[in-house]
């Protein structure tokens, strides 16, 4: 007569854990709750979680969103939890890519600024780019900074628009990707 085979050969996770496990999961669905769903888009979630995030935003009472937090907590027990937080690092800003990315358009904006060559390289890498308001924001931006070196209180207004411009052209490389339908394998092949 064979012996019935003990568990006690297979290390489980203590109930502790797992307990942890699903309280960290349900804290970071209600982080995502803060969230719209069109920040949320990169992260390509499920949409039933979609719907449920989005749901959540409506419910006023206590007990509700208690239990509507354990709901999302469960959805999200079928998604890997670490690209999401990379996620949230870099959209609050906290990400040492982002950070690299903000350095990356400052220094493009200062070359602007000290060289053409390096705008006519821009309208060459990126020919979609409104050359007129480009060519005016490097001009006005460029004239704010020689009134601001001569003493005068200006506004850096073209300064920051230029910023702005420029950070629609060169995509941030931290935000990840749940996985799904996206275009990173151009992005990739750009570096």
């Amino acid at each position: 007569m064979a012996k019935p085979q003990h568990d006690d050969e297979i290390e489980g996770v203590s109930k502790s854990q797992l307990k942890r496990e699903a309280n960290a999961l349900q804290e970071l669905g209600a982080t995502l709750m803060t969230y719209s769903i069109k920040q949320l888009a990169p992260l390509n979630l499920p949409e039933k979680l979609v719907d449920a995030l989005a749901e959540g935003k409506r419910i006023t009472a206590n007990g509700a969103i208690a239990r509507h937090k354990q709901y999302v907590g469960k959805l999200m027990r079928d998604i890997d939890p670490a690209p999401i937080y990379a996620f949230l690092d870099a959209l609050n800003g906290d990400s040492d890519k982002h950070t690299a990315w903000l350095h990356q358009v400052e220094r493009l904006r200062e070359k602007m600024l000290a060289d053409s060559k390096t705008v006519e390289q821009f309208i060459a890498d990126f020919p979609d780019v409104d050359i007129q308001h480009l060519r005016q924001l490097v001009r006005n931006a460029a004239k704010e900074r020689q009134a601001q070196e001569s003493g005068k209180q200006v506004a850096p207004k073209a300064y920051r628009e230029l910023f702005q411009l420029i950070k629609t052209y060169i995509k941030e490389p931290a935000l990840p990707s749940l996985g799904g339908d996206t275009d990173t394998d151009e992005e990739d092949n750009d570096e």
